[in-house]
């Protein structure tokens, strides 16, 4: 999240210790992708079921049901291709890494003048371009870590698998089950709520909207243009969820 800091307190940032301080953490890991992501798909998805079942003039057991099989299913299937993909990058860093130890130790020349070709690129010329290239090779860690990043164009650093499928599992269930709160106090309560699809699609709605409307505290987007895009981009969805549930609503119906 953007933070506001007097002139002071960015000056005092940007002294050589609390630089190098920052630099030498660990690099911030933001699993803002992964929440929004589990969140809308939770949403749209569930009521995808709810309005196929809705529409079916199914009981409301049934609605309540199914949505919970499909948050609980689907929420399990999203996070876990979230983790296996994740995973997958971090695999294929550690094999690139090993590679690129290996070409080291055979070649060094020639991974030295790859280097140089980096730095040249980069504007080093003459005396600075030989010394740039002398300093990096003369760490290992560090001139592999440079192949990675300017050959490869991989991040050193990446997101936790586990953190990040659990951030979606979590967005998917909690935000996902929005759609079906209205059929869940309707069956507690009988009489409770009347024509629970009209405010689970509402529900759903200011779903959608606080989704964008928090999203933009990360990004320093203005709150209600960030809340619209993502009503609109969701709503398409829920729209198309509801089309395809009318559509197949008769077959329901016998």
């Amino acid at each position: 999240m953007p933070e506001k800091m007097s002139l002071d307190e960015h000056i005092a940032s940007h002294r050589p210790a609390a630089v190098r301080e920052r630099l030498s953490s660990n690099a911030y890991q933001s699993y803002l992708r992964d929440f929004v992501y589990g969140a809308i798909d939770g949403v749209v998805t569930t009521l995808a079921v709810v309005s196929a079942v809705a529409g079916a003039g199914l009981h409301t057991g049934i609605v309540i049901i199914l949505g919970i099989a499909n948050l609980l299913g689907d929420g399990f299937s999203m996070a876990a291709s979230n983790y296996l993909g994740i995973r997958a990058e971090h695999l294929q860093k550690q094999r690139l890494r090993r590679r690129e130890e290996q070409h080291i130790d055979r070649y060094p020349e020639g991974e030295k003048e790859e280097i140089r070709e980096i730095f040249r690129q980069k504007g080093f010329a003459g005396e600075d371009l030989e010394r740039a290239v002398e300093v990096i090779t003369g760490d290992i860690n560090q001139w592999v870590d440079t192949m990675l990043t300017d050959e490869f164009g991989i991040a050193l650093e990446g997101p936790n698998p586990m953190k990040a499928a659990l951030t979606t599992f979590a967005a998917f269930v909690l935000v996902g089950f929005l759609p079906l709160a209205a059929f869940v106090i309707e069956y507690i309560f009988p009489g409770t709520i009347n024509r629970p699809y009209a405010w689970s699609a509402l529900v759903t709605a200011g779903a959608f909207f606080g989704i964008g409307a928090a999203k933009s505290q990360f990004i320093d987007h203005p709150w209600y243009k960030e809340g619209f895009v993502t009503l609109l981009i969701g709503g398409s969805a829920a729209a198309l969820a509801y089309a395809v549930g009318v559509m197949f609503s008769g077959i329901g119906g016998g």
